[in-house]
């Protein structure tokens, strides 16, 4: 049986893997989360394609994503990756980077871990939409409008309601694989 994806998914092998095998899937994992959230504010203003295909130098060059090592991060630091043209050298989003593995650590000391902070906001459950087509998928709700601006408050950098709904799809906070897509069916 042929597996029908989301619409979004079909254009490139990078994009049709990525579906397959994370998008849309619990993530529970602080580690994971905290790389979903830099590589979607990573994204603001390119395209999803763009930062599949430099992941794995985003990866490399910080450091696995590792939120402490990032938290340390010097200017020494800032200035390699400035010069990196594998990543995104973009300097306000490299030094929110920073800012944020600051923050997301303040948010692991106050509620044991990130997890813990952000799937409360859907009750621990994946919230189901029902969409159709690509054009019904929301890119923001009231819902991320509402997380967005309690992670500004706190001091995130470059997660506004969009980047937030995109983090929230990632990682399975949200279904929003189409009714007619092989994830949606349970298809393996």
């Amino acid at each position: 049986m042929e597996r029908i994806r989301c619409d979004w998914a079909s254009s490139n092998e990078l994009e049709a893997k990525y579906h397959d095998e994370e998008w849309g899937t619990a993530v529970h994992e602080d580690q994971k989360l905290f790389e979903m959230l830099i590589l979607e504010s990573m994204q603001a203003g390119l395209s999803w394609s763009t930062i599949l295909k430099k992941r794995e130098t985003l990866t490399q060059a910080y450091d696995q994503f590792d939120y402490v090592k990032i938290a340390e991060y010097t200017q020494e630091k800032i200035d390699s990756l400035l010069e990196d043209p594998g990543i995104i050298r973009n300097k306000l989003k490299i030094n929110a980077t920073i800012n944020n593995a600051k923050v997301f650590m303040e948010i692991q000391a106050e509620y044991g871990s990130f997890d813990q902070f952000i799937w409360r906001y859907v009750d621990g459950e994946p919230i189901k939409n029902h969409w159709e087509n690509i054009k019904e998928v929301p890119a923001s709700t009231a819902l991320s409008d509402k997380i967005s601006k309690d992670l500004k408050r706190r001091g995130f950098k470059f997660l506004g309601t969009t980047t937030v709904y995109a983090f929230m799809q990632a990682t399975g906070m949200v279904d929003d694989h189409l009714v007619h897509c092989f994830k949606r069916q349970g298809i393996k």
